[in-house]
């Protein structure tokens, strides 16, 4: 479930809890300050207060401790002369404390603004990603299928990797790529193929028909004008899969993308291309002949695709993440629940961090029509 607007909004931040924190030190300096000998004088220490608070605290919350401390460094004052009404020490203290308030608010209030527009940021992110990237449907056909995409920076949950599926009167047609390079050009190529993927895979063409119409969708983009320079340059690799409704072989055709892997019965199969072909974009340039690979897909198995972000994340020693030797003995059997402990088992061996973007696509074959 996608959250809601305001939610993505909001910034985060800690329960009011924290405030006692200044609050209760804003009381200690002031107590331990009054009963200090005549010498000591730890009134400085009170601009730790709003110090604190603005590490968590929003602008008016910051302004409000900051007023506490001035009026905890008056009344300290006038507890300690109070034949006078305040010393020119004391007056100093106080200006000191209404400078680094002032600033403080002012900080936090710059902050907040940059907190808003990342939040901003962060919602558009999330939305373009739904709209050029939607998740698999947990359904297609007698099919149970569920999708994850894990991006490598927090900030910008969209990249090159990508994924879709598309039914047909005999069966489900699936891909998975990963383009070249980063940022809004992996973006826009990502987008391309995906919109050339929708639009053709429900046609009755074979795969091979399919492939060489999304090698030329690809070689097309660019050749558009200003485009010329990336000519051969920019490629996406991808495997694409027909998978039909009424068992027999699932057919695939790589285009220089990870094999997939069958799990049947807690050990894992890699599928191999045989007839290997070149990335996506590449066409114009080697001429490939698309070759059908074919594997079996039975009732119960559960069929994992992945881009390279998964088997190329490494450990702090610098070791790939092993991904067939991991998920050997697993036997979740829905792919919700399959690809949510990969996702765990994966972040967990990379520390937490990946760096590269990460997609990957569960299909599992239910043993029964309704199950």
């Amino acid at each position: 479930m996608s959250p809601r607007l305001e939610d993505l909004r909001r910034p985060e931040r800690p329960g009011r809890a924290l405030l006692a924190i200044p609050i209760a030190w804003i009381v200690a300096v002031s107590v331990i300050d009054i009963l200090a000998p005549a010498n000591i004088h730890l009134g400085p220490l009170l601009v730790a207060a709003p110090a604190i608070t603005a590490s968590f605290g929003r602008p008016r919350t910051v302004g409000v401790i900051a007023a506490l401390a001035v009026i905890a460094q008056t009344i300290i004052g006038l507890v300690r002369d109070p034949d006078q009404i305040l010393s020119s020490n004391h007056q100093a203290q106080i200006v000191a404390l209404v400078l680094v308030g002032t600033m403080l608010v002012i900080f936090c209030v710059v902050r907040e603004g940059r907190e808003k527009e990342l939040a901003q940021v962060r919602y558009v992110s999330e939305v373009a990603q739904r709209v050029v990237l939607p998740p698999l449907p947990r359904r297609i056909g007698p099919l149970r299928a569920a999708s994850l995409y894990l991006a490598a920076e927090a900030e910008a949950q969209i990249g090159g990797d990508l994924f879709a599926a598309a039914r047909t009167t005999s069966g489900t047609r699936l891909m998975i790529g990963d383009v070249r390079g980063k940022g809004l050009t992996a973006v826009s190529d990502a987008a391309l193929l995906l919109g050339a993927f929708r639009g053709a895979a429900h046609r009755q063409a074979s795969l091979g028909e399919l492939v060489s119409y999304l090698d030329r969708s690809v070689c097309w983009d660019l050749m558009e004008p200003g485009e010329t320079s990336r000519y051969g340059e920019t490629f996406i690799t991808a495997t694409i899969l027909d998978i039909p409704d009424r068992g027999g072989r699932v057919q695939m055709i790589s285009c220089g993308h990870p094999p997939p892997i069958v799990l049947r019965d807690g050990r894992p199969t890699t599928m191999d291309a045989r007839n290997p072909a070149p990335p996506l974009g590449l066409g114009e340039l080697l001429h490939p002949r698309y070759r059908v690979d074919s594997f079996p897909l039975e009732p119960g198995d559960l069929l994992l695709l992945y881009t390279d972000g998964v088997t190329e994340a490494r450990d702090s020693t610098g070791t790939f993440y092993p991904l067939a030797r991991r998920i050997a003995g697993w036997t979740e059997k829905s792919p919700d629940t399959f690809l949510d402990r990969l996702r765990r088992d994966l972040l967990h061996y990379v520390g937490g961090h990946l760096n590269d973007d990460a997609a990957m696509i569960a299909i599992e074959r239910p043993a029964t029509p309704h199950a």
